[in-house]
């Protein structure tokens, strides 16, 4: 087989067929550019680093335990403080460190996951209880500048259900003092937190993924307005957070459209509608105008991924519809994304700023990834005659494949 060549034998048989005979090539040839021998070098890593992805990413479980945020609803009196936390409490008793994972499966601490993920839910609350002086003490809620420990009131599991799924906890808990004003800390390795200020018209709602204190809270009738500009700034991680690390299917997507653009020009024009598409269902899907089962955006997506690769190794430019097609996968998307802000809500006194911040965040998550592709290749290979069968057909049918697996194991799996 020619390296110049995708041939079907992609895999083990590409790698044998593409080996690089060093001594061969100095007797034919000794004036060959420096770039074209480091380009061998790293088109024949690409497709041996490829296969092993795909061959990683179809043996993985149907089901991803995926590292979902805690919720935490505060509800603050001049007499005292109430808390509810909705959370996956298997994780944190397992003592998996959430802000260095993404899926459960990936820590060390997967089988004790597992262990506990079978739990009868009675039997997981009394090892909540058990342990709740251990699991409190990384929980910092201090009022009037004092730390406070937090007295359990309640736990609730919900049903064992599939074991391949990530289930929910809510802890409810008090704190019965004197109440000025109250911050919420959470622990870095229980993973990303929303705070949420319960019962007030201008409360905070608030991302936390690094260990800080929540913005201050004040007793109710006595509660600062979340400004614009903290509501916005408070957002913007929530929105990169969803595309790197935890957007894997959103990150594909991109790629996907870098891989075949024919220049900056074409990329912007594709990127823009694809943004254009999702900002107008995701605040659609945040308004609760347009409500889809992520049964069905979530196959859909992995579908919009399979479509662009398959495009891109099938026409070798931009075809008139590709736009439009972005477009219509833009709206797909933006339910995704709507999904996610589900899961937390936005502020309604400052909605329109924190929906704009996410947004914002979302676009900074992509932008990245596409200013990483091109330091990575763009940069050194566009232009270059080889470069659509050595980096775009490779790519694609990489991405291709991963978008088809997850089409499957999303329908049917």
């Amino acid at each position: 087989m020619d390296c110049d060549t995708f041939g079907v034998k992609f895999g083990v048989s590409i790698h044998n067929s593409c080996a690089i005979d060093w001594v061969d090539i100095a007797k034919k040839d000794t004036k060959i550019p420096m770039l074209r021998i480091i380009f061998n070098i790293w088109s024949h890593i690409l497709v041996s680093v490829s296969a092993a992805i795909l061959a990683i990413v179809t043996a993985l479980p149907s089901h991803a335990h995926e590292v979902i945020p805690a919720v935490a609803d505060v509800r603050v009196s001049s007499q005292g403080v109430d808390m509810s936390i909705r959370l996956t409490a298997e994780a944190i008793l397992a003592g998996i460190d959430l802000s260095a994972v993404i899926d459960t499966n990936d820590a060390d601490q997967a089988d004790e996951y597992d262990r506990l993920r079978a739990l009868d839910p009675d039997m997981l609350a009394a090892q909540i209880s058990e342990n709740w002086g251990a699991l409190s003490s990384k929980i910092n809620m201090t009022i009037n500048d004092a730390r406070m420990d937090l007295t359990l009131t309640g736990v609730e599991v919900d049903p064992v259900g599939d074991l391949d799924v990530a289930r929910y906890t809510v802890i409810t808990a008090m704190v019965d003092a004197p109440v000025s004003h109250v911050t919420l800390g959470w622990a870095a390795e229980y993973g990303g937190l929303v705070v949420r200020q319960a019962d007030v018209e201008n409360g905070i709602t608030e991302f936390m993924s690094d260990g800080s204190n929540s913005q201050i809270m004040t007793p109710l009738g006595e509660e600062t307005a979340q400004t614009a500009m903290e509501a916005f700034a408070s957002y913007v991680p929530v929105g990169f957070d969803h595309i790197i690390p935890k957007g894997l299917d959103h990150i594909l997507f991109v790629l996907g459209l870098f891989f075949l653009s024919a220049g900056l020009r074409a990329l912007i024009w594709q990127i823009s509608a694809f943004t254009l598409a999702h900002t107008v269902t995701l605040a659609a899907g945040a308004l609760g105008w347009v409500v889809v089962s992520p049964a069905i955006v979530e196959p859909l997506i992995a579908a919009s991924i399979v479509f662009v690769a398959v495009e891109n190794i099938a026409f070798n430019k931009l075809n008139p519809w590709r736009p439009l097609v972005i477009f219509g996968f833009g709206l797909l998307h933006g339910l995704g994304f709507a999904s996610v802000l589900g899961e937390f809500g936005l502020p309604q006194s400052q909605f329109i700023p924190a929906l704009i911040g996410f947004n914002v965040g979302v676009e900074i998550g992509q932008l990245t990834i596409i200013a990483i592709a091109f330091l990575a290749v763009e940069l050194w290979f566009r232009g270059r005659d080889w470069y659509r069968a050595r980096v775009t057909i490779p790519a694609s049918a990489v991405i291709a494949a991963i978008g088809a697996w997850w089409f499957i194991e999303r329908v049917f799996l």
